[in-house]
């Protein structure tokens, strides 16, 4: 792997300037151990483009060290409050990078992961169709947890993909509540590109919920997206060329992605995939706005969110702190898979976070 570094700062930046209001912290930040937090969603919350969720509550899942400094992450449409190893979880969506003595250290900080909107699992409150969301929608929807929680300061917001950009709409609105923003593969617009091939993603499940064909269609999907995720390099050492003895069978590439796509069939719904999906293409945010200290960490290879869009973005913040870019095979995937480089980077943004 090789990289290259921009650093605008030479020594520590000084601590974010604090928001008036002071939250009074609540006695779930003193429980050891990793937990569950609810709230209710106001009756009177709605989305930007108009209309309410049809959920009641949105969750949170706190990690790690009571009273310690606050570590807020968040992942890929994929991921949810689960991002630590838990006994009926198994492990969690980033355990690479959380974890006990791993780069997000759960025995120096307090880390909350929360679920997306809108909700999964139960069937009842799920949407009947897709909702229009908005980055800005769900960095609210962070904002209750926090205002419930009385966190007055964020240490740190860690966001990767999806929770890159809600990290940078958190940032645009409440500017004052995170000491820094670290934004991992993820740019204040999407690449057209990239959402042309999620418009596809987006028909056919559209085409799978008309012709009641919906397990068929998410494994579709999701195989179109795992050839985006990923890059020409990857699958060309992982799989020959082999043809098989018939035409009309499976290619040993083909056979990777139909398990892929059959594994994803219990991790979503069509109406809250499409819902995600849109959020991602209509997010927009003016890094202009943005007064936190920023780390960006981007890949040569990611084709879903392009370097060249995250050198933009790094142009136009005005306290950018630090910008790594590196080669990967691995793509928009690469903050899964290169684990001692991105947890490198997150070791030396966090080791000056007062305990």
């Amino acid at each position: 792997m090789t990289l290259a570094l921009i650093d605008k700062a030479e020594t520590k930046k000084e601590p974010h300037c604090r928001s008036d209001k002071t939250r009074r912290p609540s006695a779930l930040l003193q429980r050891e151990g990793a937990h569950d937090v609810h709230v209710p969603i106001p009756e009177d919350f709605e989305l930007d483009f108009g209309g309410k969720l049809t959920q009641k509550q949105v969750v949170g899942r706190l990690h790690g060290k009571a009273n310690a400094p606050l570590v807020v992450v968040a992942g890929g449409i994929s991921a949810d409050r689960y991002v630590h190893r838990t006994e009926t979880k198994g492990l969690g969506w980033w355990s690479g990078a959380v974890g006990v003595r791993a780069p997000i250290d759960l025995t120096r900080y307090r880390v909350l992961a929360f679920d997306f909107a809108p909700e999964f699992g139960d069937g009842v409150n799920e949407p009947k169709e897709p909702l229009t969301i908005t980055t800005q929608d769900q960095a609210r929807l962070l904002a209750l947890l926090l205002d419930h929680l009385g966190v007055d300061k964020v240490a740190a917001f860690i966001g990767c993909s999806y929770g890159g950009m809600i990290a940078l709409a958190f940032g645009e609105i409440f500017p004052d509540w995170a000491e820094q923003l670290v934004v991992v593969s993820a740019a204040h617009r999407p690449h057209p590109l990239a959402t042309a091939w999620r418009g596809i993603q987006r028909r056919i499940l559209q085409l799978g919920l008309e012709t009641g064909r919906v397990d068929q269609a998410i494994g579709l999907a999701r195989e179109l997206a795992m050839t985006t995720y990923r890059t020409p390099d990857e699958f060309g050492e992982r799989f020959d060329n082999e043809a098989p003895s018939h035409a009309g069978q499976a290619y040993p590439v083909c056979d990777y992605l139909t398990s892929r796509g059959r594994a994803y069939r219990d991790r979503t719904t069509p109406n809250r995939w499409l819902t995600l999906s849109d959020s991602i293409d209509r997010h927009r945010v003016e890094p202009e706005a943005i007064s936190a200290p920023v780390t960006l960490i981007g890949f040569n290879s990611d084709r879903l969110c392009p370097i060249e869009d995250m050198e933009e973005l790094a142009s136009r913040l005005p306290n950018l702190f630090r910008f790594v870019k590196a080669d990967s095979i691995y793509g928009h995937d690469a903050f899964l898979k290169e684990d001692k480089f991105v947890g490198d980077i997150l070791t030396s943004v966090l080791k000056d976070v007062d305990q």
